[in-house]
């Protein structure tokens, strides 16, 4: 086991990093046939997406081909453009008869206030972060969408701390695997629930971290619109339609509610993608009945309960492993082992 996204047979991960002005993006690819069954949770109030109206139950396309998670707000949604040229060139999208059209959802970050706004991610970073995906371990910290990551915000920019981008994986019985990505931005501050303590939050003058949601009051105006958002993917090799892949989205966003406080503000655009990468019986079109990666049943809601295990890991992951700046200080900085 790798301990990543990529245990699940069939993920590729890859970053494009702008060491410089802060800020990247990472591409998720599904090597798969008929790429993944994805559903899609929005909670955040400030989200900055794409093509996700498409992962509704309803939508009429089953099957997607890669997911991006970028920086640079609005401005970084241009990046998928470049994952979808590079799926092109392999040959890889929806067949349409007249061409092959890649889907690629994505969402980003807001990232502009943490090196130079000028810096987003464009069309180039996001074909460099798709041409990097590997099936194998990959940087996680202050890379790809992580790089110009911050969190607990609550007291103002110059009070919060380095966040980043994290992976954790877990393997069950009958050669279940569940996976999660965090990319953490959050306006709140990163707890550890086994604990109840604070790990990343609004540093205080003597030195400790502050309860975001205890400073709430004296903080409006801190709380600009959307510039705070956490991401996560979820992604399983157990075969899920795409009424069960959203439900497994759903469920998965209380990874972030116990590790995230406070979570799902109006000012954050959290969202998490979850991905069925499962193969379909032979014959039998992808985004059918939901059944274990072995052809033992695995409901949604085994895959959605240890979807927020593994969530709830990798946003742990993701600010311990993330570098901080002179401006920004990381966990392990301030607490190192």
């Amino acid at each position: 086991m790798l301990g990543n996204l990529c245990d699940v047979p069939g993920v590729l991960v890859g970053h494009a990093t702008d060491k410089v002005g802060l800020t990247g993006c990472t591409a998720v690819l599904f090597d798969a046939p008929a790429g993944a069954v994805v559903g899609v949770d929005v909670r955040g109030s400030s989200p900055g997406t794409r093509e996700t109206d498409m992962l509704s139950p309803t939508g009429r396309v089953g099957e997607v081909h890669a997911l991006l998670l970028t920086g640079g707000s609005a401005f970084g949604l241009g990046a998928a453009d470049g994952v979808v040229r590079f799926l092109e060139e392999k040959g890889v999208g929806y067949d349409v008869r007249i061409a092959r059209v890649p889907i690629v959802p994505a969402a980003v970050v807001f990232d502009l206030a943490t090196g130079d706004p000028a810096a987003r991610p464009d069309a180039s970073m996001g074909y460099k972060a798709a041409a990097a995906a590997t099936s194998g371990k990959f940087a996680q910290g202050s890379v790809g969408v992580g790089t110009g990551a911050t969190v607990g915000k609550v007291l103002g920019p110059e009070r919060a701390m380095k966040g980043g981008v994290g992976s954790v994986s877990v393997s069950l019985p009958d050669g279940l695997v569940i996976a999660a990505l965090a990319a953490v931005n959050a306006f709140g501050d990163v707890r550890d629930p086994s604990t109840g303590g604070i790990l990343a939050g609004p540093r205080l003058d003597d030195g400790t971290l502050a309860d975001s949601v205890e400073h709430l009051a004296e903080a409006a105006r801190f709380m600009r619109w959307g510039e705070n958002t956490t991401l996560g993917v979820v992604t399983t090799n157990a075969r899920l339609s795409k009424p069960a892949a959203t439900k497994v989205a759903q469920m998965a966003h209380d990874g972030l509610a116990r590790t995230v406080s406070p979570v799902h503000t109006s000012i954050d655009g959290d969202l998490v993608f979850a991905a069925s990468v499962g193969e379909p019986p032979e014959g039998e079109a992808a985004g059918g009945p939901s059944e274990g990666p072995l052809g033992v049943a695995a409901a949604p809601d085994v895959v959605g309960a240890w979807g927020a295990r593994v969530l709830a890991e990798a946003v742990l992951r993701a600010v311990r492993i993330a570098r901080g700046t002179p401006d920004l200080p990381s966990v392990s900085e301030l607490r190192p082992e």
